[in-house]
């Protein structure tokens, strides 16, 4: 079962938050906010902030300047996941992603559904690592960027959750590209 292995050292990861609306500012910006309010409390650092529109370019350039920053560990999007037209985020990031994370889509899928029932089937939350960077894409409301940190994000970014995390296998997520340059 999940534990907390106390004798092992916490590790503040440098987390950036991405809120993909047309009509949001940061005076406003709820999910990020949530998100902010969360990553601080678990003693995590906000790397960056910021909000751009529903536009792929826009998202993908942002993250993908956070992505090539190696003092970034971890990027959080919310917004963009739907099925209407505006919503692109999911378009926006996948192609940069080297490896995708099914099971990260699939427990926020189960985690939500006991929360909002069939109503999760709408969002296309999703995940993966690009540049040796995780990247989580997070529907646009407070209560889903909730259920993502408190139901998987906050275990899996702290290096004292048990019997595994993210952080513990950070150093080998650019293997293929050491790997790569020494060939």
């Amino acid at each position: 079962m999940e534990r907390l292995d106390d004798t092992r050292p916490f590790v503040a990861l440098s987390i950036a938050v991405l809120t993909v609306s047309d009509t949001r500012t940061l005076a406003d910006d709820r999910s990020g906010d949530t998100l902010a309010g969360r990553i601080e409390a678990a003693g995590h650092r906000l790397a960056e902030r910021a909000i751009v529109t529903d536009d792929v370019g826009a998202i993908r350039n942002t993250v993908g300047r956070w992505i090539a920053a190696p003092e970034i560990d971890v990027v959080i999007t919310t917004g963009g996941t739907g099925f209407t037209g505006r919503d692109v985020t999911p378009e926006a990031l996948e192609p940069l992603f080297e490896k995708r994370m099914d099971g990260f889509s699939a427990v926020f899928h189960r985690i939500s559904y006991d929360k909002i029932g069939t109503s999760t089937i709408q969002s296309r939350a999703t995940g993966g690592v690009a540049n040796a960077t995780f990247v989580f894409v997070l529907p646009g409301s407070p209560g889903a960027c909730k259920d993502a940190w408190d139901g998987i994000l906050k275990a899996q970014l702290d290096y004292r959750h048990m019997p595994c995390n993210f952080v513990e296998i950070m150093p080998r997520l650019d293997e293929h590209l050491r790997r790569g340059a020494s060939a």
